[in-house]
C-alpha cells in the first residue's frame, strides 16, 4: 500500500480522495495547506488523518511515500522537485509544467533522488484509453496521418478562478488544451516540429479559446483546439491509412447514460477498419470508473514494480508536450508559426 499526501487543499484533491478510497494499492492519508486551520477543515471533510500547517512538514513526514500535486500549474516544478528531494514519488497534476526547462527539471530531480514522476491524465489510464493504444500499436488501421483533437467547456465562477490568473499558469491552453494535446501526441507517436496557433484573450491576459496545427518531421499534421467559454465538447478524431479512429476521451466514465451517482458518463470509442465510407464503425467497449482512481494504481504499479521504462515513457510524453505547449503559446503571442524546441 503506497501512502499519499496531498500537497494543496484544492477541490479537486476531494475528488481525487473520494474516488480512490477502493483503492487496494494506495492509501491518501495527509494534507498540507498553507495554514493549520485549512489544512484540519479539509481533513475533516474528506477523511483524512492528518493535517499540516505546511508543505515542508509534509515533506517531511517518512510515513509518506508519495505526493499527489494539484497546486496551481506554476507551482508545479518547484513542489514536484521538493517532493523528489525529500524521497517521495509525485503524481502530478496536468499539467506537468509550464515551460520545456521546468518539465526537464523535474524529471531530473526524480532521476537523480530515484523517485517515479507522474503527469496524471486521468483519461489515458481508463481502459477505453488503453483499448485504443492496443488498436493503433496493433497496425489494423495502418499509420496515422491526422489527428484532430478538441476540449471546451464554460468557465466555472469567473470572477475569481485561478484559470484566469497569468501568474498561477491560467488559460485554456494550459487547462483544456494539454488535454487535447496530450492525446496527438500519443496518436503521433513523437512531437511536432513546428506550430501555429491562433487564440481570443481574455481581459485577464490568459487565453480563453486557441485552436492550432501542429505540423510533424514528415508531413502529417494535426489540429487542436480548446476553449473556456463554450458548452462542454471533448472527442479526437484519428485518420489513419487503413481505418478511422473516433472517441470520446473522458476522465471518468459510467456504465450508466445518465443517473450515475457521481455524474459520470458513458465515452464512446468507435473504430472503421478500412477505407470505404460504406463500412461500419465497430463500437468498442471498455470497463469504466474514475480516472482518479485508475491513475492512482497504475502510479502505485509503477513505484511496487520499479518500472523504470513505463517512467521513461511517461517523462519522454510529458517533455513534448510541455515543449508542444511552451511554442504554442509563443506562437498565438506572436502570432507566427513556431518551432518546438525539446530540452537535450
Amino acid at each position: 500500500m503506497i501512502n499519499i499526501g496531498v500537497l494543496g487543499a484544492a477541490n479537486i484533491a476531494k475528488q481525487f480522495i473520494r474516488d480512490t478510497k477502493s483503492s487496494t494499492q494506495v492509501k491518501v492519508t495527509t494534507i498540507a495547506s498553507r495554514s493549520k486551520e485549512k489544512s484540519e477543515s479539509f481533513a475533516k471533510e474528506t477523511g483524512l488523518e492528518c493535517a499540516y500547517a505546511s508543505y515542508e512538514e509534509l515533506l517531511a513526514d517518512k510515513t509518506i511515500n508519495a505526493i499527489y500535486l494539484p497546486l496551481p500549474n506554476s507551482m508545479h516544478a518547484e513542489w514536484a522537485i521538493k517532493a523528489a528531494e525529500s524521497g517521495k514519488h509525485v503524481l502530478c497534476e496536468k499539467p506537468l509544467a509550464i515551460s520545456a526547462s521546468e518539465a526537464h527539471s523535474m524529471f531530473v530531480a526524480a532521476r537523480s533522488n530515484r523517485v517515479y514522476l507522474l503527469e496524471s491524465f486521468p483519461y489515458f489510464f481508463q481502459p477505453q484509453i488503453q483499448k485504443l493504444i492496443s488498436i493503433l500499436e496493433s497496425g489494423k488501421v495502418g499509420d496515422v496521418r491526422s489527428v484532430q483533437s478538441c476540449f471546451g467547456f464554460t468557465l466555472p465562477n469567473p470572477q475569481n478562478n485561478i484559470r484566469l490568473n497569468p501568474q498561477l499558469g491560467g488559460g485554456a491552453l494550459l487547462d483544456a488544451g494539454s488535454y487535447a494535446l496530450s492525446i496527438i501526441r500519443l496518436a503521433m507517436g513523437e512531437a511536432p516540429t513546428h506550430v501555429m496557433a491562433d487564440a481570443n484573450w481574455s481581459e485577464s491576459g490568459v487565453d480563453i479559446s486557441t485552436v492550432a496545427t501542429l505540423y510533424f518531421a514528415d508531413g502529417r499534421k494535426a489540429q487542436l483546439s480548446c476553449a473556456m467559454d463554450a458548452a462542454n465538447y471533448r472527442r479526437v478524431t484519428i485518420s489513419a491509412t487503413a481505418g478511422t479512429i473516433d472517441a470520446e476521451y473522458l476522465n471518468h466514465t459510467s456504465d450508466t447514460v445518465q443517473g450515475d451517482s457521481f455524474g459520470y458518463l458513458t465515452s464512446q470509442l468507435r473504430v472503421r477498419y478500412g477505407t470505404a465510407n460504406n463500412i461500419a464503425f465497430e463500437d468498442i467497449k471498455a470497463q469504466t470508473g474514475s480516472g482518479f482512481l485508475f491513475a492512482a494504481d497504475a502510479f502505485a504499479k509503477m513505484i511496487t514494480t520499479s518500472d523504470s521504462k513505463a517512467f521513461e515513457l511517461h517523462a519522454n510524453a510529458s517533455i513534448d508536450n510541455a515543449a508542444t505547449l511552451e511554442a504554442l503559446a509563443k506562437s498565438a503571442r506572436q502570432n507566427k508559426k513556431i518551432a518546438v524546441s525539446l530540452p537535450n
